[in-house]
């Protein structure tokens, strides 16, 4: 079992950035692919992207491509995604899961999920 705690989430204004961070605790983090998923009120949970378990390789949804960077430190079991030059329409409770492969991620297809942290980015 792996269990994921997220935090650095909060309110922002539109233009700024947030970094969050993904604490995991349990079996060997390196050893999974690492993915953010974010869920708007009123809407489906989705995929935000996405990084291998050796951190070489990234996924991003296209919503978010070129803002958003998401990395890993496996000597912290930490994982993290930087966001920039964010938008209201950012705004969601943010999610980081584990998979075994990167590939499953964009499908939803998770081993394990963290609570989540709020993000609201103001206009």
């Amino acid at each position: 079992q792996v269990q994921l705690v997220e935090s650095g989430g909060g309110l922002v204004q539109a233009g700024g950035s947030l970094r969050l961070s993904c604490a995991a605790s349990g079996r060997t983090f390196s050893g999974y692919a690492m993915g953010w998923f974010r869920q708007a009120p009123g809407k489906e949970r989705e995929f935000v992207g996405g990084i291998s378990s050796g951190g070489s390789i990234t996924d991003y949804a296209d919503s978010v491509k070129g803002r958003f960077t998401t990395s890993r430190d496996n000597a912290k079991n930490t994982g993290y995604l930087q966001m920039n030059s964010l938008k209201p329409e950012d705004t969601a409770v943010y999610y980081c899961a584990v998979t075994r492969l990167l590939a499953r991620l964009r499908g939803g297809s998770v081993d394990y999920w963290g609570q989540g942290t709020q993000v609201t980015v103001s206009s």
